[in-house]
């Protein structure tokens, strides 16, 4: 066997090596068309696994023989089948070992801002377009909008050196599964979300109406009640140090958060021109927006984050420019995008109403995300 075999770490370190990249999808069509791995440096194709079953000349007239193919599955095995054909046939072979499961799962820290006061660290999830992020000082971290892999916060802590005191969600979210609840069990760190997201749940958290700023270390966190469309209209953002303002779904590097989820767009749309044009107008342009999520690879910016000045997005985005209250309300309501699957499960779990074993959330959380829709024309 001349071929090798890649973990996610791996692939990223080839993706962000900047060289060209080829990637050969075996999944099928529908799979391949809704979720894939992509970036500036990637050329991709798809030729489902079934084609290689058949001997046919075909398969590989697109595949280049200069160069390595990486070769792409669900979980792998299909993945490993090709590449043994392809290594027969001499071409350059790699593929990802457990497949997009495995890409579903991986996360990128990136160090978004260091000064004597805080260190901001944004953790990327590639493969669903979620943020979360962590703010350090004084040995003290608070960690908001984590992902369920709660061990990869306790790790990245645990090298910086620093407790993990608070624990936030900017709101109750519908296409990925909160680390949030487990995170606070391991560390004993309070659990903050907006009690309006929380109707019904029997789980411990600390409503953030109830807080005006949270202060550790040199940072100030200001809680800013956003109402905010998207899922829920309890959104909340964080602006740490007057200078950061982790915007959850209510303004993204691209736009403003969708609406539609709740089936009240137009009022859900009228309360976000309330943010945009009162609450939002008073922060100076260079503010930098955090948010936690983004829909593309070409929202990572030239430092290796998803993040912009709010002077930036209100220059790039027309929406945001737009203060007649009912021309903007029909441009946001107007945007209707797909629904995120399984998303009224995630919200369940989220809240705690249902239980989930591990396999489980895997799969509800495997495809694209669906929460970053842009209002960007």
């Amino acid at each position: 066997m001349a071929f090798s075999v890649l973990n996610a770490n791996q692939l990223h370190d080839k993706i962000s090596s900047g060289k060209q990249m080829f990637i050969l999808d075996v999944r099928n069509r529908e799979e391949y068309n809704d979720w894939k791995i992509e970036g500036k440096n990637i050329e991709s194709i798809n030729i489902p696994y079934f084609d290689f079953l058949e001997e046919n000349e075909d398969n590989y007239k697109d595949l280049p023989k200069d160069q390595e193919i990486v070769i792409i599955c669900a979980k792998g095995g299909g993945a490993m089948m090709v590449a043994e054909v392809l290594d027969e046939k001499g071409y350059q072979v790699s593929y990802l070992e457990r497949g997009m499961v495995e890409w579903s799962q991986f996360y990128q820290p990136v160090t978004v801002a260091v000064d004597e006061n805080l260190k901001l660290i944004q953790i990327n999830r590639l493969a669903k377009g979620c943020l979360s992020y962590m703010v350090i000082s004084q040995g003290q971290a608070m960690v908001v909008d984590p992902a369920r892999h709660a061990e990869m916060y306790l790790d990245l802590a645990e090298q910086e050196q620093a407790s993990i005191m608070h624990i936030m969600d900017t709101h109750l979210h519908a296409d990925h599964i909160t680390g949030g609840h487990e995170l606070a069990n391991q560390t004993g760190a309070a659990y903050y979300i907006s009690g309006s997201e929380m109707q019904g749940s029997d789980l411990v958290y600390q409503a953030l109406e109830q807080h005006e700023r949270i202060k550790f270390g040199d940072v100030d966190v200001k809680v800013l009640a956003l109402p905010t469309p998207g899922h829920t209209p309890g959104s909340t953002s964080f602006l740490v140090n007057d200078r950061f303002l982790l915007s959850g779904d209510t303004i993204f590097v691209g736009g403003l958060g969708r609406p539609d989820l709740g089936g009240k767009a137009v009022e859900w749309a009228q309360a976000l021109y309330d943010t945009v044009f009162t609450k939002i107008a008073e922060f100076p342009d260079e503010t930098l927006v955090l948010p936690a999520h983004y829909s593309s690879v070409k929202e990572i910016n030239e430092n290796g984050f998803v993040g912009a000045t709010l002077g930036d997005i209100r220059r790039a985005n027309k929406v945001m420019q737009t203060e007649d209250r009912d021309e903007f309300t029909d441009m946001v309501a107007s945007v209707v995008g797909a629904t995120p699957p399984n998303y009224e499960e995630i919200v369940d779990i989220n809240r705690g109403v249902a239980e989930v074993t591990p396999d489980r959330a895997t799969e509800l959380e495997i495809g694209p995300n669906r929460c970053a829709v842009h209002h960007n024309h």
